[in-house]
């Protein structure tokens, strides 16, 4: 569905906390239709700020721990992760611009 690579509860620390870049975690399922549709937004952010972020997606019913753990109430769910902690979420289908604008507020 998505060129994203996918995270996991194993591997979430190292790819995304303990990450020097800032990382935007896509939080989806597969039933969702509304993830389905962000999924190419978020890719196409993705692509305009390669090497200021990294992007990756995790599957919510794969992932549950995490998402409850990031209090991850409905999806798609955009989190944004910088120096180890969430520093900002998008909940929802949104625009290109508005993923954009939110990533732009904290990457350099």
């Amino acid at each position: 569905m998505s060129a994203l690579p996918d995270v996991t509860q194993a591997n979430f620390k190292s790819e995304v906390l303990d990450n020097d870049q800032p990382v935007l975690v896509d939080f989806w399922a597969t039933w969702c239709g509304p993830c389905k549709m962000l999924a190419p937004v978020v890719e196409k952010v993705a692509a305009a700020h390669a090497g200021k972020a990294k992007f990756v997606k995790l599957d919510t019913d794969q992932n549950p721990a995490l998402s409850g753990e990031y209090q991850v109430s409905g999806i798609p769910c955009l989190i944004l992760f910088k120096d180890g902690q969430a520093v900002d979420r998008i909940v929802g289908y949104v625009q290109e611009n508005v993923v954009s604008s939110m990533l732009l507020k904290h990457v350099a």
